[in-house]
């Protein structure tokens, strides 16, 4: 890797580790509707897609604050995540969520080794 300049680092390690939190509850919450039972999980449903499309239109502004790719490849799977739980299927939603939580956590680890070797963290 490239080594980038502090201020990117900074905002990719920011974007990257509340990405990777928010998609990590996203995903507890897409296991726990798969117990629901038949009555709840119409509620349950639109309340996770609230969630994450409120996530994927933060991961949108961390891809166009820091170019990075991998941001990118976050919302692609975020996007499949909301098509499957549209069609009641959180269990391979769930599989989505995960390629996104590991997009996302790229990012945040290369910032995380600049600012380590710059003493920032």
């Amino acid at each position: 890797m490239d080594s980038m300049d502090l201020g990117t680092a900074v905002k990719n390690y920011q974007f990257g580790e509340r990405a990777k939190s928010e998609l990590i509850i996203a995903s507890q919450l897409c296991l726990a509707l798969t117990g629901f039972s038949e009555n709840e999980r119409s509620g349950g449903r639109r309340m996770l897609l609230l969630l994450l499309e409120s996530i994927r239109s933060e991961t949108q502004f961390a891809a166009k604050s820091t170019g990075h790719a991998e941001f990118n490849k976050a919302i692609n799977a975020l996007n499949e995540a909301i098509s499957l739980t549209e069609s009641n299927q959180p269990e391979l939603a769930i599989e989505k969520i995960a390629l996104a939580i590991s997009a996302s956590t790229t990012p945040a680890q290369e910032a995380w080794q600049e600012l380590n070797k710059h003493g920032l963290l």
